[in-house]
């Protein structure tokens, strides 16, 4: 196991977690395919082992500081997937969990069925990967995943109030879209009231906050899913990127 991970234990601990041997070796086996595969498809402009372990693996793990994700077997759908994060490091900290992976490029999906098979990420909760975009697998008359998950996430995807059209009409009512933002978080919150009000979600907590032992800034905030989606919502693909609510 890496030597270096001594910074990454501490940083995690301020968020009460503690990491057993185990689930180290498998962040340390992730990071390794992550290198190897982004020699061949672009993935990740961070490759430094400390640098990915704070701005890629604290970053995705940052949302348990407010959110106990090992409370019960969420069903958890993590859209604009990217190179598994955060998803494929919250089912490695909390392995319970049931998560989809999400993402439009194949290739991608590609690499993350490596990951799950590689490091046997299905040995309690599930996890799957699904390939396509938000927008169609969300639809009102075709979308299979419409509003049948506990928990939505996304990290550095797009600004607040398109996260809000592709992730809140994946959550049940009663559910939780959770929603990982920089420095300029708090600022597209407040300019997502409207996208908020016709998507049926409503403000349940914000948090900003520094990465531990950083300067690096972040925004968390936990949207709460309070009543069903508009059927005209999620509009075609590409609109809610180029025409935010």
């Amino acid at each position: 196991m890496n030597n270096n991970f001594n910074n990454f234990i501490k940083d995690v601990g301020e968020f009460n977690i503690s990491l057993t041997d185990y689930q180290l070796e498998q962040l340390e086996k992730y990071y390794e395919l992550l290198i190897e595969w982004n020699e061949k498809i672009n993935l990740t402009a961070i490759t430094d082992f400390n640098d990915v372990c704070k701005l890629h693996f604290v970053d995705s793990i940052s949302a348990a500081k407010i959110f106990d994700f090992s409370d019960q077997n969420y069903s958890l759908i993590d859209i604009g997937t990217g190179a598994g994060l955060p998803g494929i490091v919250l089912k490695i900290v909390f392995p319970k969990l049931n998560i989809t992976l999400l993402d439009s490029l194949q290739k991608r999906i590609n690499f993350l069925d490596t990951v799950i098979e590689k490091l046997d990420l299905n040995t309690e909760g599930k996890i799957v990967t699904v390939h396509g975009r938000a927008e169609d697998l969300a639809d009102y008359k075709k979308g299979e995943l419409r509003e049948k998950y506990d928990i939505a996430v996304s990290r550095a995807v797009a600004k607040f109030s398109t996260l809000c059209e592709y992730d809140l009409p994946f959550v049940k009512v009663g559910g939780k879209f959770i929603a990982y933002k920089g420095d300029k978080g708090t600022e597209e919150i407040a300019e997502a009231k409207n996208a908020l009000y016709l998507l049926g979600g409503k403000i349940n907590i914000k948090e900003e906050f520094n990465l531990p032992n950083s300067d690096i800034r972040r925004t968390i905030c936990i949207i709460d899913k309070v009543q069903k989606t508009s059927s005209k919502y999620p509009r075609k693909a590409g609109t809610p990127q180029k025409n935010p609510l």
